[in-house]
């Protein structure tokens, strides 16, 4: 059995590079993964609401698995989104991934029709028993409209092939009674998807987290996770803000619902580690909201590099 214990820290779920024509851009990925393995996260999540991976096609997640995976090359550890509303598609992604090396699967809920809890289970269970990987159930009911009520996820963690959930629904009553249902649990990991719960969760038993932010700032969510893990407080609330900055200024550019990911990439491409192009339907942002993005993000990679640079 997997010693879960080995992925606990950041794990940051990977923005999917795209070129001018929407295909896999295959040297800006490469790059992006230098940078995240170079900025000493614990793993790697493809394929998942940040990596856009609803907006890509089944031929283009498989061959994104396949290259991701020989580019770390057993370096650090990769997890798969395999969420789809075909469980034969999931199951095909989770084979995929199983055969190219990665260890674990990511499943949020099939979308479009909505499950009942014991349906819920059902299909979790169905999905665990077929799935070569263990997996990860993943709470993201702003984008499913399914929630994971807390005795479906007790329920989830007696199979041996489920070892964890990925919490992103910004409920932190709920988390917080999930990490109280495991606290003689440790190896069914809990992590928490918004980078501005995570030195919060961590402090209270938390695995880590799954921030976007990290794609841009590794090393900025490695120090805060293990400031939170050693509770020094003087740390976390001087990386704590730097934190809420970003969230604050980049994920918030424009009124749009997903301001969080076109930000994301447009700064991605201020930093030179991939286009800002986004997977169809989703627009881009053009150059207004661009040079926004620039002026804040220009502030705060300054404070960044200064603030990591104390510690040194």
């Amino acid at each position: 059995m997997m010693d879960t214990a080995t992925l606990k820290g950041i794990i940051p779920p990977m923005v999917t590079p795209l070129n001018a024509e929407g295909k896999i851009d295959l040297e800006s990925t490469k790059k992006l993964v230098e940078h995240l393995i170079a900025g000493k996260v614990k793993g790697i999540f493809i394929l998942g609401t940040t990596g856009e991976s609803a907006s890509l096609s089944l031929r283009a997640r498989l061959y994104f698995i396949e290259e991701v995976l020989k580019m770390t090359d057993g370096r650090i550890s990769v997890l798969v989104g395999i969420t789809d509303s075909s469980m034969e598609a999931s199951i095909l992604l989770a084979e995929h991934a199983k055969k190219h090396g990665a260890i674990a699967v990511v499943s949020a809920p099939p979308f479009y029709y909505t499950l009942g809890q014991a349906e819920l289970t059902n299909y979790y269970t169905t999905l665990a028993d077929r799935s070569p990987l263990p997996v990860f159930l993943y709470n993201m009911p702003s984008n499913t409209k399914i929630h994971f009520e807390q005795a479906t996820v007790v329920s989830l963690s007696k199979h041996p092939n489920i070892i964890g959930l990925k919490d992103s629904s910004g409920n932190t009553k709920y988390f917080q009674k999930l990490l109280f249902e495991f606290r003689d649990q440790p190896e069914f990991l809990l992590f928490v998807g918004p980078e501005e719960l995570l030195a919060e969760t961590v402090m209270m038993g938390g695995a880590g987290g799954v921030c976007g932010g990290a794609n841009l700032f590794p090393e900025l969510y490695c120090n805060l996770y293990a400031a939170a893990e050693k509770n020094d407080r003087d740390r976390i609330l001087e990386l704590q803000t730097i934190v809420m900055e970003i969230s604050n200024n980049i994920y918030t550019v424009g009124k749009y619902e997903s301001s969080y990911l076109k930000g994301l990439k447009a700064s991605l491409e201020i930093l030179g580690l991939c286009r800002n192009r986004m997977a169809f339907p989703l627009q881009s942002f053009e150059e207004r909201e661009f040079t926004i993005v620039q002026e804040r993000l220009e502030r705060i990679k300054t404070m960044v590099d200064r603030t990591l640079s104390l510690k040194n």
